[in-house]
Parts: C-alpha cells; structure tokens; sequence
C-alpha cells in the first residue's frame, strides 16, 4: 500500500477516535463555553459589552490557557492508548516510519484543534455585528491574532503527543502535557522576571512560547516568531520520534 495512503489511514483512526469519544466532544464544548463565559457574563476587562470595544481580544488572551486543558485532552491517547492496548508494536511493524507515526498522529492532533477554533468565529461574527457600525473591527489583526493561537495550539499538540508518548496511562500522559505546555508557556516568563540572569533576562524570556505568541497576538506576523513555533514543533516531534525508536530495542 502507497505510504501516503498509510498515513492517510493513521490520520483518519486517530481524527475518528477522538470524535468517537465523548472526552472529546466534551473538552470542545467547554473550550467554547469558557470562552464565551468570559466573553459575555463575566464582569470585567475581558467582557466585550463592558469594555466597549469591538474586538476578540479576549479570545486571543483566555484561550492559551483554555489550550492548557483542552490539548492534552486531545492528545492524551494518540500513544498512551496504542501502549495500554498493546496496538504500538503492531503500529511499529507498519511499513511507515517513526516520523511518519508521529507527523500522523501530530496532523491530526493540529485538525482538531482548528476545529475547536472554527466555531469561535460566531463570536467573530457577533462582534463584526455589535460595532458602533457593523464591520468596525480589526480584521486584518484578528486573523493575524487568530494564526497566532493556531501557532501555540500547534506547539502544544507537538508537547502533548511527546507526553503521551512516554506513558500508557491517558491520565499520566495529560498531567505530562499540562505540565511541560504550561512550563513552555509561561515558565521562562517566570524565570527571567526573578532578574538571575542580569542582560540575559530578555532572551531567557524569549525561549519561552508566551514571548512570541503575545508578539503574533497583536496581529503582526514576524518570520521570527513563526520560526520559533516550527522549531518547538520540530523539537518534539523529533522527541516522540526518538522515544518511538527506543521502544524497539
């Protein structure tokens, strides 16, 4: 069989596996609710009708750590589940490479996110529509905002497939990526503001994943920032690779 149809087929489990589980439904539709809870109810900054402004911004500001939950959700079982079931070894012994695991499960992890993402532009709509004028919002700036959160979910799938590759327990496995995506996020932004590093301060901050989305969440799309978020991608990815490898010794 063509390899691409094989990894076509990986793609395709892993898309049907998730949607076959009521995990999965469920951590897209509290995804949704959280978003709109602070959007429309709660009082304050984040609320659109008290703020008075027409934009997305919370979205773009509550949504990283919405992704905290919702990714390791997403990814808890692409290899903790295929170890428990003894499937792994099976998958292995496919004529696909590790890489090409990997890139599977990783592609389908990054499509189910965006799918999370999709029906917040309700809420874009909604906006576009309570402006002074209709269509009085920064459009251009919004998707540049919203290519910056598809960026970070990207990084957190890679992070989230890495911890599931290390256990065969889905619950270890979404600890895991909650640990290391929230270390990534924020955990150099906290490093560095203990001023340990003197002149360095700034570019311990800026290995951190939270430095370079708030850069991309204002709407500006610097190569710079895009290059960081395929090199943590990378990173991982070749990560699980190696992992998957030693498992076969």
């Amino acid at each position: 069989m063509n390899l691409n149809l094989l990894m076509l087929s990986l793609f395709l489990k892993e898309i049907r596996s998730f949607l076959s589980s009521l995990i999965g439904y469920i951590a897209i539709v509290v995804f949704l609710l959280a978003i709109g809870f602070f959007m429309w109810i709660v009082k304050g900054d984040q609320n659109v009708l008290d703020n008075g402004f027409a934009s997305l911004d919370t979205l773009f500001a509550i949504g990283p750590w919405i992704f905290l939950f919702l990714i390791p959700a997403i990814t808890m079982r692409s290899l903790a589940d295929e170890k428990k079931s003894g499937t792994i070894e099976l998958l292995l012994t496919r004529p696909l490479t590790d890489l090409q695991i990997v890139l599977a499960k990783y592609a389908a992890g990054f499509i189910l996110v965006l799918f999370s993402l999709i029906p917040t532009l309700i809420y874009f709509y909604s906006i576009w529509q309570l402006g002074a004028k209709p269509g009085n919002i920064d459009t251009g700036g919004t998707w540049g905002s919203y290519i910056g959160l598809l960026f970070l979910g990207s990084s957190f799938v890679s992070i989230g497939i890495f911890a599931s590759s290390l256990t065969d327990s889905q619950i270890i496995s979404f600890i895991l990526a909650f640990a290391f995506c929230f270390l990534c996020y924020t955990g150099f932004e906290q490093l560095s503001s203990l001023d340990l590093f003197g002149r360095a301060d700034t570019f311990i901050e800026s290995l951190g994943i939270n430095y370079h989305y708030n850069s991309m969440s204002r709407g500006v799309l610097d190569t710079r920032d895009m290059i960081y978020f395929l090199s943590i991608n990378a990173l991982f990815i070749l990560l699980t690779k190696v992992r998957l490898q030693s498992r076969k010794w």
